[in-house]
């Protein structure tokens, strides 16, 4: 015998709402490492640790990480001088907390040569020059995942918790340690007024643009902005600079204009890794929009696969590694120069000058890329065009309207349920 259900008529404007509403993300809750960690009984040693030493507390506050946690039975049998020393075993345990979030598929993908990784340790200012970074390696043969400091190596047990994009954690079958780890130093952090060309000659990959900054005299400017909101430098390698088009005379111009492209490259705020895959508002002022006016000399900002891209309206670089993530300051090594529109575009345009400043004003200039991708309404004049990393638009645009044919059919099968019953 059939049964009878019965549907109340509200169902369908519950339906409905339901459907309206499920666009809207969700407000996402803040990091708690010891409740995700807590769910696993074979690393309850080192959760005691990380609590102990307080370098959980130190990760309350970030996002975009990958925790290497070691369990129970390996970090039993490691050696025992690490324990004497809360401060030692403090900085150990913030080098296996990298400043960057690695899914197994990221893993895989690190070519045969590796990838350097900046630590949590890095950012204490106890790392002597680049000691502060994991260098990992992936063996396709075996398939096997290596994290290798040049005193030790561990690998890759398994990956057992992740949160996309916010955290992953990997289980290791040793403890890693750092470089010259002093015993010494003071466990508190160091004070105001990082030295930014430091940072970067320690990075070994950044002389080029060190030295302009020294030379232009800008990277007082960007040493001064350091209190307050922070700031966050997108810094070119060396290559960027040697891979510049013939076309580009970014050399040749006037000292005033090439501390405006310098400025270009910093955000007035402090935006660590996990903050700018996450961005909501894509178009950045830089500081070169305080010193112009407001809707100059802005950069688009967005996620690009598992980096982040930089987007000038003439080229888009990407985040190559994180040189030092320490608030206020987050630097950030970029793939190409970041070319802002307003000299390398169509039509540049003049920069407003500092006070006292001198030089000449670029009167003219050679596109260095192609223009033919650029609509009318994506000029220089124009920067609420900005473009996305190219295709993005095209395929959020097919994902909208997709989704939009879907809720049609599902509004009409709703309404005709609604008169069936």
């Amino acid at each position: 015998m059939a049964i009878p259900i019965s549907i109340s008529k509200f169902t369908p404007l519950t339906f409905l709402y339901l459907l309206l509403f499920s666009s809207y993300p969700l407000p996402t809750s803040s990091l708690n490492i010891t409740d995700l960690l807590s769910s696993y009984p074979d690393l309850s040693d080192f959760t005691s640790l990380i609590i102990t030493t307080a370098v959980a507390a130190d990760l309350s506050g970030r996002s975009s990480l990958t925790l290497l946690a070691v369990p129970n039975a390996y970090l039993r049998s490691a050696s025992t001088d690490l324990l004497p020393s809360s401060t030692k075993l403090a900085d150990v345990l913030r080098y296996h907390v990298l400043l960057e979030y690695f899914s197994f598929s990221d893993l895989r993908r690190i070519p045969p040569t590796g990838k350097l990784v900046t630590t949590l340790f890095q950012t204490t200012g106890r790392a002597a020059a680049n000691s502060g970074s994991v260098n990992i390696t992936f063996e396709s043969s075996s398939a096997a995942v290596t994290f290798h400091s040049p005193t030790s190596n561990a690998t890759l047990l398994s990956l057992i918790k992740t949160l996309p994009y916010n955290i992953s954690i990997l289980t290791l079958n040793s403890l890693l340690t750092p470089y010259n780890l002093d015993l010494m130093a003071s466990e508190t952090r160091p004070p105001p007024g990082l030295n930014i060309t430091k940072a970067l000659i320690d990075g070994h990959n950044f002389n080029v643009a060190a030295a302009m900054l020294i030379a232009s005299g800008v990277v007082s400017e960007f040493e001064a902005d350091e209190g307050g909101a922070g700031i966050t430098l997108f810094v070119p390698i060396d290559a960027a600079f040697a891979d510049l088009p013939p076309s580009v005379k970014f050399q040749s111009l006037p000292a005033d204009e090439k501390a405006v492209v310098l400025r270009f490259h910093v955000l007035h705020s402090y935006y660590p890794l996990g903050s700018l895959k996450s961005i909501v508002n894509p178009i950045y002022p830089t500081l070169a929009t305080e010193q112009n006016g407001a809707g100059r000399f802005t950069v688009n900002i967005s996620r690009l696969n598992e980096s982040v891209a930089i987007d000038t309206g003439i080229v888009q670089a990407s985040v190559t590694q994180t040189v030092l993530d320490q608030n206020p300051v987050a630097i950030f090594g970029v793939s190409k120069v970041l070319l802002p529109r307003e000299f390398f575009g169509r039509d540049p345009i003049e920069a407003d000058k500092p006070s006292g400043g001198g030089g000449g004003v670029m009167t003219s200039a050679q596109p260095p890329y192609s223009y033919s991708a650029l609509s009318p309404g994506n000029s220089p004049g124009s920067p609420s065009h900005l473009s996305a990393p190219p295709g993005l638009e095209l395929r959020s645009a097919a994902l909208v309207e997709a989704v939009g044919v879907l809720r049609i059919l599902l509004g009409w099968c709703i309404a005709l349920l609604y008169q069936l019953l």
